[in-house]
């Protein structure tokens, strides 16, 4: 049996949805606990393209003790609120603080800047470094840039290898492979 590990997911208005469901979707398939925050009080968040997912939790009801990372989505919308919004702010300064797994692809990055947890390099959504900053930028160089904790991705076709990468740092290799293998997702590194 494999011990639990937990991933937040929060989810705003005008996420990106396959980014969403990628990392969901992939992670559940490696046997790792999802769970999906909104950040109001409707459980079903709608994304940049009009498809709503129902939430598992609010956002203010996490406990960090009791989640390994955190992962945001991409998506402008849902990025501005998730830098806005404080109960995700201060999640994501204190899984710092304690040296947990912080992830971040598309513009989301943009988040982590604003929580101060953005490490030196990073990838993300071309041209959204210019709102977060050029230092550091790995540009097209990845599909996934791994800096200490924390881990970035550029965008909707990376998210699946941005998911199996964080398989890979949860779950080890072998489940990586096994699923990466049952996705047909042998374009990733």
């Amino acid at each position: 049996m494999m011990s639990k590990i937990t991933v937040l997911v929060p989810l705003a208005c005008g996420f990106e949805e396959i980014e969403a469901v990628s990392i969901i979707d992939v992670l559940r398939r490696a046997q790792i606990e999802v769970l999906v925050a909104s950040l109001d009080e409707n459980s079903a968040v709608k994304g940049a393209n009009g498809i709503s997912i129902l939430s598992d939790i609010h956002v203010k009801d996490v406990y960090v003790d009791a989640i390994d990372m955190i992962v945001l989505p991409g998506g402008w919308d849902g990025t501005y609120t998730l830098a806005e919004d404080d109960y995700v702010q201060n999640i994501l300064k204190e899984m710092d603080a304690k040296g947990k797994n912080i992830g971040a692809i598309c513009a989301a990055p943009f988040a982590l800047h604003k929580a101060g947890v953005l490490k030196q390099n990073f990838t993300c959504y071309p041209s959204a470094q210019e709102q977060i900053r050029t230092q550091g930028y790995q540009g097209d160089t990845a599909m996934v840039v791994e800096d200490a904790n924390v881990m970035t991705s550029r965008g909707p076709a990376t998210a699946i290898c941005f998911a199996l990468a964080i398989v890979k740092k949860l779950r080890g290799e072998e489940t990586y492979l096994k699923i990466k293998d049952g996705l047909l997702a042998a374009y990733c590194e």
